[in-house]
């Protein structure tokens, strides 16, 4: 039975818990210096593959400090667990109220353990933002969210990655993906998990067409190696950007039926089939050969990672 995945404390939308095992398949025996995330978000990919060096980017600032307070010893096991145990006492005795008052707090002065609060206690572990950059997500309407065991769940969680980052190289930067994809160099291993166009709006800085077609662009010519994720379909429709940029033979694509379960509405937690696009082949398909045509083919089924003809 293999190890369940290390899950990080802090939630997101799209978080690729679930895929980390494919993806470390996929990778395992790619060599690279260095880990590079235009996305990074929960982190829950490097916190799982656990590269030596990595280059961890996000433009929400907020994930960045809360890493960074964690990789700094700012914030740990028990401070989390203090400060979540205090916070829930008060939210129990006032109620929702005291999650706005929280909420209106965080934005006048962010700060990492108010960030984590909210983040947990918000409607559907969903992370969004307004265009002034403002946390805007209401109440999950359960004051007694923060029971005991609910605590000892997220504080174990900090500690398990904090033993992680302390052990590697990593560096956490506030960075748009155009700026961090500007500093790859020959030997990087990108990974890009952008917000899936169509799905995710509500990422911190919004994501629009050309920034869909700057990212696939400018993978399509970095120096070294990367693998993109993205959507390939779900019951309603197909994603055409996928048929569009990446069907050739220079890359392959891999796919995978997932299920989210963290999301702002019901329609974005249906059962989809995830992609992943990269430039470089897995042992397997190097010993059968690479196909005429990149990728495998798009249809209504849900073959599992590289392991369909």
């Amino acid at each position: 039975m293999s190890t369940p995945p290390l899950v990080p404390p802090i939630k997101c939308q799209g978080i690729k818990t679930k895929l980390v095992e494919d993806i470390r398949e996929l990778v395992r025996r790619q060599e690279f210096s260095r880990w590079v995330e235009p996305f990074c978000g929960s982190c829950v990919v490097p916190l799982n593959l656990q590269p030596p060096k990595a280059l961890l980017c996000d433009s929400n600032m907020h994930i960045v400090n809360f890493y960074r307070d964690i990789q700094q010893g700012k914030i740990g096991s028990a401070v989390v667990r203090d400060f979540l145990r205090d916070q829930g006492a008060a939210l129990s005795a006032k109620g929702e109220d005291y999650f706005y008052e929280v909420r209106e707090r965080f934005n006048s002065a962010p700060n990492s353990l108010d960030f984590l609060f909210l983040n947990r206690s918000c409607f559907n572990g969903v992370m969004r933002f307004n265009k002034k950059g403002r946390f805007n997500v209401p109440f999950c309407r359960k004051p007694d969210r923060f029971a005991a065991a609910y605590i000892s769940k997220i504080s174990n969680q900090v500690s398990s990655i904090a033993s992680v980052i302390s052990r590697f190289d990593w560096e956490f930067r506030v960075s748009g993906f155009r700026e961090t994809l500007s500093n790859v160099v020959d030997g990087d291993l990108v990974y890009a998990d952008p917000p899936y166009a169509g799905r995710h709006v509500d990422y911190f800085n919004s994501w629009s067409e050309l920034d869909e077609s700057d990212l696939a662009e400018t993978l399509a010519r970095l120096p070294g190696r990367f693998m993109l994720s993205t959507w390939h379909s779900n019951e309603f429709r197909t994603n055409l950007e996928l048929q569009k940029r990446w069907l050739s033979s220079s890359f392959q694509i891999f796919t995978k039926a997932h299920f989210y379960h963290v999301g702002s509405s019901e329609d974005l937690r249906h059962p989809m089939i995830e992609a992943l696009v990269t430039n470089f082949w897995t042992d397997r398909h190097e010993a059968e050969g690479r196909p005429e045509q990149g990728g495998l083919p798009f249809s209504d089924g849900m073959p599992e990672f590289g392991l369909q003809p």
